[in-house]
């Protein structure tokens, strides 16, 4: 399979770059213009008990906004830019960029608005429900970059699949469709983890507000991508999250081969979910270690997905892919 050169690379540069680094550009303007509104030292930490640390107004936005966000922006922008053949590798990549882009910033400045006109730091307000709001337009811009950023184009094979790939015997007229569920192991049992941490934490910053708006995030993200649904057709493989979105489609005329193999998501794709591998682009569904299975596409592209009874959705595919040349 021949790697192709991604495309889309000046949106890529757009949204990974441009936009963060515009962000934290005009959330630094507005902070200089406070400068004068700002006691110094500035309230760079709170704890339980409030403000437990002061600091200068460089330490409150140079290295979590000034050196974290172009430097995350620049990862970004080189996965899209060298591995981005396929569009979730630049949609993820352009909803990440931008969601730090905001929060980041927002954060920084929310910390410095409960200080304005401030003559000792140490008197400034609870930052919770400023830190907690800021995760709203964080996640909305992020969901509209990544919506925005553009698709694939139609890349159909030219070539038949091999006459060495797995195959279903299927009669001339006959049709058929596969279709399994596959789902993240002890998906509970780590929720239950994760939110108990996280109510501890609450507990020992007493900052609820925040500590409920990390929970509810968390709760969507356990909800939307531990279970999938996956589905061979004569439309092609789809995967399904739960509740019907994030949809990941591949079309018939763009299979070029699908195999089964054992895929181990730790050491491929650096954790569970929907993924992209920074070696080569590759994207996935993949749930846990086992067998799966992979889809060599047009444009050098290749989908994973792991999945009991594997091998007949691969054989299915293959088959189906075959008789639509």
């Amino acid at each position: 399979m021949t790697r192709t050169r991604p495309p889309h690379r000046l949106a890529n540069a757009l949204w990974t770059l441009a936009a963060p680094l515009a962000l934290t550009g005009a959330a630094a303007a507005l902070l200089l213009s406070w400068r004068d509104r700002l006691p110094d030292p500035v309230a760079v930490h709170w704890g339980p008990d409030g403000v437990d640390r002061l600091g200068t107004l460089t330490e409150l936005w140079v290295l979590p906004v000034a050196v974290f966000v172009p430097a995350f922006a620049l990862g970004m922008w080189a996965l899209g830019h060298f591995v981005g053949q396929s569009a979730l590798t630049r949609r993820l990549a352009a909803a990440v960029a931008v969601w730090c882009g905001v929060y980041m910033p927002a954060v920084a400045l929310a910390t410095a608005a409960v200080q304005l006109d401030l003559d000792d730091a140490s008197r400034a307000g609870d930052i919770g429900g400023l830190v907690a709001l800021a995760l709203v337009p964080a996640t909305a811009l992020a969901v509209v970059a990544g919506w925005l950023t553009p698709g694939d184009a139609p890349q159909p094979a030219s070539a038949p699949v091999p006459a060495g790939a797995a195959r279903v015997p299927l009669g001339a007229h006959e049709r058929a469709s596969w279709v399994r569920s596959t789902s993240q192991a002890g998906t509970w049992a780590l929720a239950a983890v994760t939110f108990a941490s996280v109510a501890v934490l609450g507990w020992a910053t007493r900052s609820w507000l925040p500590t409920l708006a990390f929970t509810a995030l968390l709760g969507l993200v356990v909800l939307v991508f531990t279970q999938w649904l996956v589905t061979v057709d004569h439309r092609g493989l789809t995967v399904t999250g739960r509740l019907g979105w994030p949809r990941q489609h591949v079309p018939l005329e763009e299979v070029e081969a699908a195999t089964v193999r054992d895929v181990n998501p730790m050491r491929e794709f650096g954790g569970w979910g929907l993924r992209t591998r920074v070696q080569d682009g590759a994207t996935g569904v993949v749930l846990r270690r086992g067998s799966g299975i992979e889809v060599q596409r047009t444009g050098g592209r290749r989908f994973v997905v792991t999945v009991d009874d594997a091998e007949t959705g691969a054989a299915l595919l293959n088959t189906l892919a075959s008789r639509s040349r």
